[in-house]
């Protein structure tokens, strides 16, 4: 790449209006708004308020400090272009180039954080994965998952808890659910919601045949105010079970695992991880409330706009994305194009292209 190409790529015309697609005139009013009401007198005796308002305005500060090293990032490489120009020197060509290249990561994935505006975005996230069709190597593909979200979890500083699992008879999951703790996890791994499809030679098949096959994932914010969701008790049966598999001295052997299944609509949720039956029950009704509250959203929302939601079996025509590892590899997501030829990347964590992908999606599908 030419120095003419490297000042090409970051003097871009979107970069030029960046402020605006930030919104940063906004934003630095509501920090000076935020920052007037925490030097209001009696500010620090509701905690809850005041906890809420310090969480904006340190969020909103970070963004800002971010745009203003980018600024500075960009003048910096601008410099150096014009500095190799007047010398002629082609060997710093490498270092602007790789400065360049980092400044558009940081640029796109700060412009990604500010797509994240959603009621719930900035929740910890629920995500649960159920094996579909394909028996025992749909079971190791919820595994394969589980790992996968795991891994993206702990690249980004998250936090993983394994609320509920179900082992497979021989390999992996048939169901598995994780909270994963962090600013904006929802607002991410809404995403993955659908189900992903693998197709690969199944080590469990003794004629070495490629096989197809399917997983669910359910992804929910962890809602963990109060909703005001009322629940008949004759509309939940409430089931107790011993918890399941090797899940280590943090999961209790006793029966303390709860499932609640909602009669109406057919939701089941469960938990095992709390040191509680109590507990346990507490968490499984959370989750309960939220995804009914989500689903009433939703209903008004399909009402309001004349559509009416369709549920999608676990199997063929249905997936968001597409794991191929014989007889070539690639990652395909179905509903942006997205597409990465390292099966094993992808694996290892490596999803924040579908990520960010599929927020531009949502962007785009708002704004026409």
């Amino acid at each position: 790449m030419t120095r003419s190409s490297i000042h090409c790529q970051i003097s871009h015309s979107h970069y030029l209006k960046w402020g605006i697609h930030f919104d940063l005139a906004n934003k630095k009013d509501r920090v000076e708004e935020l920052d007037r009401t925490m030097e209001e007198p009696g500010f620090w005796d509701d905690p809850q308020r005041s906890a809420a308002i310090v969480q904006e305005s340190k969020k909103l500060k970070t963004v800002i400090e971010r745009y203003d090293k980018l600024c500075g990032d960009r003048e910096d490489i601008l410099t150096l272009i014009e500095l190799a120009e007047e010398e002629q020197d082609v060997g710093m060509l490498s270092e602007i180039q790789e400065a360049a290249d980092v400044f558009q990561q940081e640029y796109e994935a700060l412009r990604i954080e500010t797509l994240l505006s959603g009621e719930y975005d900035k929740d910890n996230a629920i995500l649960t994965l159920h094996a579909g069709a394909g028996g025992t190597e749909s079971c190791d593909w919820a595994g394969m998952l589980c790992r996968m979200y795991q891994r993206w979890a702990e690249k980004h500083g998250f936090q993983v808890q394994m609320l509920d699992f179900l082992d497979g008879e021989e390999a992996g999951y048939k169901s598995v659910t994780l909270q994963i703790n962090g600013m904006n996890a929802y607002g991410y791994l809404k995403s993955e919601h659908g189900v992903h499809r693998l197709v690969r030679i199944s080590p469990f098949n003794a004629a070495g045949k490629r096989q197809t096959s399917f997983v669910s994932c359910d992804v929910m914010p962890d809602l963990e105010e109060d909703l005001d969701i009322e629940i008949a008790d004759d509309d939940i049966r409430i089931d107790t079970y011993r918890s399941s598999g090797a899940g280590g001295q943090h999961i209790n052997k006793t029966s303390s695992a709860i499932r609640i299944t909602h009669f109406p609509t057919g939701i089941v949720v469960q938990c095992q991880n709390e040191r509680s039956q109590h507990m346990n029950k507490d968490k499984a009704m959370q989750m309960l409330k939220a995804k009914l509250y989500l689903l009433k959203q939703q209903e008004q929302l399909e009402k309001a706009s004349g559509i009416r939601g369709e549920s999608k079996e676990i199997g063929w025509g249905s997936q968001i994305r597409s794991y191929v590892m014989q007889p070539y590899t690639m990652v395909k997501d179905h509903r942006t194009n997205e597409e990465i030829a390292n099966v094993q990347g992808v694996m290892d964590g490596n999803i924040d292209p579908f990520i960010n992908a599929y927020l531009g999606y949502l962007q785009a599908g708002q704004s026409e």
